[in-house]
């Protein structure tokens, strides 16, 4: 198997296959030759009699299948569309083989192909899979006035895009659909985000091929207010924190970004000022496997997971109704590829969990002193743990802590108290209103 070599080539935009010299000498080189039923069209022309054709099976399927073929051949060739290595296949390949095996072939993605189509310099223009994604983590990155290319499949056609547009108050968004790029009967059509929802369920209502992508353009109208956040620290009336509106959304109704919040302070929430010291404290990186204990409606576990993509968060929370509030505001932002909720108390719901390197204590309902232990010893050297009180019952449980790291000189200790005074109006006069500080430690094991 390790003598096995595998070409993956993309084949760029074209209904027939335009090779560099080194692509089509890898793919002439193969004894079996693996792609879709349209790949394997693309390249009939060059290949013989005598090399094998298969259409490409699902990767699980083909994990299995490469073993064998091995001991039969000594060359493998894997059709991919574009790029290989840009939402393509390749990147599998990559973390399957060795380096050693694999020769990758890139051609011109659908995604440069449309940039070009439409004069869009692709440096400046975002690129988001939807392609077996849930629609929803498109509200990870609207932005108003950032162009985004989207890949997409079924469930994300234009017209479910123009939805999510509106429904976050992009209604001026433009959305341009590049279909069968390449192709004879290739066509670039663009459409305001109110035509294609307008349209949708009409008699005449507009078809796309599905081989296509998008670029949807969001702009919000002139003096209107983002309902997605575009910079860290989300407004506290930005969280569902009332239980029934939770359970309206959870039982089938439309998440949507207009609909009436709670009131800010209404549920359990880390509020915003606090949140952002936890976020700046905590430092969200790619690959970080971040614990939420006590996530309460989930402030801080959507905004971690919001702002970094790339890593993975673990809410945990017990609260019937807490819990409810946490997996609407989880559909509201978008974040269900990269945060999951855990039903459950800990720390007996810490049991099955991944390892984490980063922990947040927000919620300890009296086990604060057991948590703070039990997290502590699962920390690996650079592991952060952070926990917020303002009981003082935890203040003390979290000072004796402190006072054991600083015995042990196991971490690098930071403690801080927020303290945070809200203006209102009182009578028609300013008055401010303060909330109970908070207590905030943070440990990072040496």
């Amino acid at each position: 198997m390790s003598d096995l070599k595998l070409h993956i080539i993309g084949l760029g935009v074209s209904d027939k296959a335009r090779l560099s010299v080194e692509a089509e000498t890898g793919l002439r080189a193969a004894a079996i030759v693996i792609g879709s039923e349209r790949q394997l069209e693309t390249v009939a022309e060059l290949l013989t009699a005598e090399q094998q054709q298969c259409v490409l099976p699902k990767l699980s399927e083909l994990k299995q299948q490469l073993p064998d073929m091995a001991t039969k051949v000594d060359t493998i060739a894997i059709l991919a569309s574009g790029d290989p290595l840009f939402y393509g296949i390749g990147a599998w390949f990559g973390r399957t083989f060795a380096q050693a095996q694999l020769h990758y072939h890139p051609g011109v993605s659908s995604l440069q192909a449309a940039c070009h189509r439409l004069g869009r310099s692709l440096q400046d223009t975002e690129v988001l899979s939807l392609h077996g994604r849930p629609l929803a983590k498109i509200r990870t990155r609207l932005r108003n006035r950032q162009p985004l290319l989207i890949l997409t499949d079924a469930q994300s056609n234009p017209q479910a895009l123009a939805r999510e547009c509106l429904a976050a108050g992009f209604s001026e968004t433009l959305i341009s659909v590049c279909e069968t790029l390449g192709y004879p009967e290739e066509q670039v059509r663009s459409f305001t985000a109110r035509q294609l929802a307008d349209a949708e369920g009409e008699s005449n209502a507009l078809e796309f091929d599905p081989l296509h992508v998008s670029l949807v353009e969001p702009v919000l109208p002139a003096g209107k207010a983002a309902l997605l956040p575009a910079f860290p620290g989300i407004a506290d009336n930005g969280f569902i924190t009332d239980s029934e509106q939770a359970e309206r959304i959870l039982a089938g109704d439309e998440c949507s970004l207009t609909a009436e919040v709670a009131s800010a302070g209404k549920g359990l929430i880390t509020k915003r000022e606090v949140r952002l010291s936890i976020l700046s404290l905590m430092q969200p990186a790619v690959d970080d496997c971040i614990w939420d204990v006590g996530a309460g409606c989930g402030s801080v576990a959507i905004e971690l997971s919001y702002w970094q993509p790339k890593c993975r968060v673990f809410a945990i929370e017990h609260h019937e109704q807490r819990l409810a509030c946490l997996t609407a505001n989880q559909q509201r932002y978008g974040v269900s590829s990269n945060l999951q909720v855990v039903a459950g108390r800990a720390p007996q719901a810490l049991n099955d969990l991944p390892s984490p390197n980063k922990i947040f204590i927000g919620g300890s309902d009296g086990e604060m002193a057991t948590l703070l232990q039990q997290c502590w010893a699962l920390l690996p050297p650079g592991g952060v743990l952070l926990a917020s009180a303002v009981t003082e019952n935890s203040k003390q449980q979290l000072l004796s802590f402190y006072d054991q790291r600083c015995g042990a000189g196991d971490c690098q200790p930071h403690t801080v108290q927020i303290g945070v005074s809200r203006g209102e109006q009182l009578a028609g006069q300013l008055m401010y209103r303060p909330n109970l500080p908070v207590n905030l430690y943070s440990f990072c094991k040496n």
